[in-house]
């Protein structure tokens, strides 16, 4: 099992709590319980600019297509969930990215929101929103 089982007596389904356990699962790279906070049919979009843009659809896409890859491409790659705004199902998470990547070894440390929304204990859509300069200005070798 991992750090989260949906199913599991006495977890909640709070959205906020849904969201914090995602968080929780990425930097302790437990992509089983990443999977587990999210609905068969998520909608998980990276925004367009970044490394990874794209729209993924299922909780294995997501995990294969972005945190896999990031985990491959950053070294110490870590989103750090600052603030939560909860509105009924939505949760805004004021966060920041921090890694070092592993090509270039420029560091990456920018400021990013993510919406969620979150219906009966999962996740059912993602929305990143980044300064994708940044994150490309990181992953470019500096000039000589």
């Amino acid at each position: 099992m991992g750090l989260n089982d949906a199913t599991g007596p006495g977890i909640s389904t709070a959205p906020r709590d849904v969201v914090r356990r995602q968080y929780l699962a990425s930097a302790a790279g437990d992509l089983e319980a990443l999977r587990a906070t999210m609905a068969p049919d998520v909608e998980w979009t990276e925004m367009a600019g970044f490394p990874l843009a794209g729209t993924y659809r299922t909780p294995s896409e997501v995990t294969s297509n972005v945190m896999e890859i990031l985990g491959i491409d950053w070294e110490a790659w870590a989103a750090h969930d600052d603030d939560y705004i909860v509105e009924g199902e939505n949760v805004v998470v004021l966060a920041r990215y921090t890694a070092k990547h592993r090509a270039t070894g420029n560091p990456l440390n920018v400021r990013v929101a993510h919406h969620f929304i979150v219906r009966g204990g999962l996740i059912v859509r993602f929305e990143q929103f980044v300064d994708t300069a940044k994150v490309a200005e990181a992953s470019l070798p500096a000039d000589s």
